[in-house]
């Protein structure tokens, strides 16, 4: 297991992460998954022994029921604190109330609490903001941010699922009011999906964030399992919720070439769309979430993985992005400023 550090940071963090999307399984969540405490207790042991010392949860994950679950798995198993990276969100609906849910200040910190009293903790190492708010003012919510980092019960925060714009403007008004910087982006990002490559990557590039990747297995689609003539097998999660969006034709394309890989490696094709994005150098660490155990052993082995030069450029080709204005411009514009002048 490789470690990296997150952001403009000096916090190490594994390559892959663990992700509890579906530990619960209450109502809608259901379709992610529903691990009782027995198996996920095995599921963090199994990663934590594995080397990952990431942990991704959510306060809106089965309406809180997977921090719950992840909280009494980390005591019961006596895991020891110090070594442990812990990251949350808030965002989501949590309930009916007229502030059950965004990004207020009023909601940020109630949540914060009740995500600690959940995960039995003291602090949150990563605190992330689950999407954007259209109602409340960024100014609050980072305000909001800057004061729990202060009152010691976050170490750094995050955020998510935002366009570049949107980050960019939040990162200009904490710096211009001293206030703690977003140090990572949790986004949806896999072979199949390279949109973040359009805005986002050259934003984290350059402002220096950490790349959390979502998803990676685009919601099960590149296990290999689905084919162009028939539906996913019964039971899949895609089978039964069909996201997040992925451009079918394409997704499959990427298959058929990453299946010639996995044989040739002898792993499964989840591995080689796993190590496909561990060979990116802006990726901090991929977040996987498992439904079994056998899904769990099988993702955490694509860290021994290692695709050729050949195999990544092939890989490169087959899911490369069709071109887009102004980014074509851009590139056509500045190859000329890349060139070595001579005289």
């Amino acid at each position: 297991m490789k470690y990296h550090l997150l952001g403009n940071t000096g916090l190490f963090v594994s390559e892959l992460a663990l992700g509890t999307m579906t530990y619960g399984g209450k109502g809608f969540w259901e379709n992610m998954g529903a691990l009782k405490q027995e198996a996920v207790n095995k599921q963090v042991k199994f990663a934590f022994d594995s080397g990952i010392n990431f942990i991704d949860t959510a306060n809106v994950y089965s309406f809180g029921e997977s921090e719950t679950l992840t909280g009494a798995a980390i005591k019961t198993l006596g895991l020891p604190r110090e070594e442990l990276v812990v990251a949350t969100k808030a965002y989501g609906k949590m309930n009916e109330l007229p502030n059950g849910s965004g990004l207020s200040r009023y909601h940020l910190m109630n949540q914060l609490d009740a995500s600690l009293k959940r995960l039995q903790l003291d602090h949150i190492d990563l605190y992330q903001v689950h999407g954007t708010d259209p109602v409340t003012p960024i100014e609050e919510t980072l305000d909001a941010l800057d004061a729990i980092v202060r009152s010691g019960k976050v170490r750094y925060i995050g955020l998510c699922n935002m366009a570049a714009w949107n980050i960019m403007k939040a990162l200009g008004i904490s710096e211009r009011k001293g206030l703690a910087r977003f140090q990572s982006v949790q986004s949806y990002y896999t072979i199949a999906g390279r949109d973040l490559e359009r805005e986002v990557v050259p934003l984290l590039r350059d402002q220096k964030l950490g790349l959390m990747v979502w998803s990676p297995l685009a919601g099960g689609f590149l296990t290999g399992k689905f084919t162009q003539d028939e539906s996913g097998p019964a039971g899949a999660r895609r089978t039964n919720f069909d996201f997040p969006i992925v451009d079918k034709p394409k997704a499959f394309r990427c298959v058929d070439a990453m299946k010639p890989i996995a044989a040739e490696h002898k792993v499964s094709i989840a591995q080689v769309a796993l190590a496909w994005l561990l060979s990116k150098d802006f990726v901090s660490s991929v977040i996987i979430g498992a439904r079994t155990q056998e899904q769990l052993v099988d993702n955490i082995a694509s860290t021994k993985l290692k695709l050729s030069a050949g195999e990544i450029k092939l890989l490169d080709a087959v899911s490369e992005l069709s071109p887009e204005y102004p980014g074509w411009m851009i590139s056509h514009q500045g190859q000329y400023r890349m060139l070595t002048p001579e005289r």
